[in-house]
């Protein structure tokens, strides 16, 4: 039986990981009047060197993926971070960061029904209960904080792509981890976004970017990129999509604070209400259970044959 420490420990790289994303809303304000595709590859190319950095330091060893694993790192790379940026980027334009945050909050529901579908199990009970809490909390944000129909469009639209971050991955993380998905997913988003940037903005167009906007980009390429998605893909890999989603939720609180602290978007008193039920719903459903002997944890069934159960495996 896990000891009750144990979930909670699983479950903090998730937290720190979504906290970063949340964060991100707010920075990529500054990045409104910038070459956005451009910004963005080089974003994650730096990202991508970083990753390979610090992986060989870390002794992990990313392979080449094979056959339909293109597919599923390929739409990875499309949905979770060159339709997702675009969608946050402009979202920012017509409304607050907390409103655009929010929308990624509305994950749980679809996380918790099919990432377990797709590791071959039940959706979990207690996931399901508190999914629609955090999207009610996420509706009240939503439809109480500054923004316009483009910017609930655009916030929609942040929604899926962040959905196909996660689920897109969860075929592929048993054989290349967290750290060879995170790789792969930033040099292949990196590519599409340079091919985009040279003909939609010019070879040139970095020279456009001001010292504010390269900060951004910095911040954006090694906190929200190369930390972040280690830390995400990791509790993913280690409680299950359906679990994990639910740290989603973080990221609107997170957008917030650094909105506030920052000067871009202050929410009013029904904002900070849907914020406080979507940590009631994160209580209820990330609060531990236990565990009867013999119960396989959610990862178990991706492992191979012979590997030892997630509650022992380390990263």
């Amino acid at each position: 039986m896990d000891t009750p420490s144990a979930p909670f420990a699983q479950l903090v790289p998730g937290m720190v990981g979504m906290a970063l994303v949340g964060s991100s809303v707010t920075i990529s304000h500054t990045l409104v009047d910038a070459p956005l595709f451009t910004a963005q590859a080089v974003r994650y190319a730096a990202a991508t060197a970083i990753l390979v950095v610090v992986a060989h330091l870390a002794g992990a060893r990313p392979v080449w993926p094979r056959g339909r694993e293109w597919l599923w790192l390929s739409g990875l790379a499309v949905t979770g971070l060159v339709l997702f940026n675009v969608a946050v980027v402009r979202g920012v334009a017509h409304a607050e960061p907390a409103v655009v945050a929010v929308a990624v909050a509305c994950v749980p529901l679809v996380l918790g029904v099919v990432g377990p579908l797709l590791e071959r199990r039940r959706p979990s009970r207690q996931v399901l209960l508190a999914a629609p809490v955090v999207m009610t909390g996420a509706v009240l944000v939503e439809g109480t904080g500054r923004t316009d129909a483009v910017g609930v469009a655009w916030a929609a639209l942040a929604l899926g792509c962040e959905a196909g971050f996660t689920l897109l991955a969860v075929p592929v993380l048993p054989r290349h981890t967290p750290w060879g998905v995170s790789v792969h997913a930033t040099w292949l988003g990196g590519v599409l976004l340079a091919v985009l940037g040279a003909t939609r903005e010019g070879p040139s167009a970095a020279r456009e970017l001001s010292g504010a906007q390269w900060a951004a980009v910095g911040y954006l390429a090694l906190m929200v990129t190369a930390v972040a998605f280690v830390l995400w893909y990791s509790t993913v890999r280690s409680v299950g999509a359906g679990r994990a989603g639910l740290l989603t939720g973080i990221a609107p609180l997170a957008a917030a604070a650094v909105g506030t602290v920052s000067g871009t978007g202050v929410p009013g008193p029904t904002v900070w209400l849907g914020i406080g039920v979507v940590i009631a719903g994160l209580i209820v459903g990330l609060r531990p259970r236990d565990v009867p002997a013999g119960e396989l944890t959610d990862m178990d069934h991706l492992a191979p044959a012979g590997s030892p159960p997630a509650s022992v495996r380390s990263e």
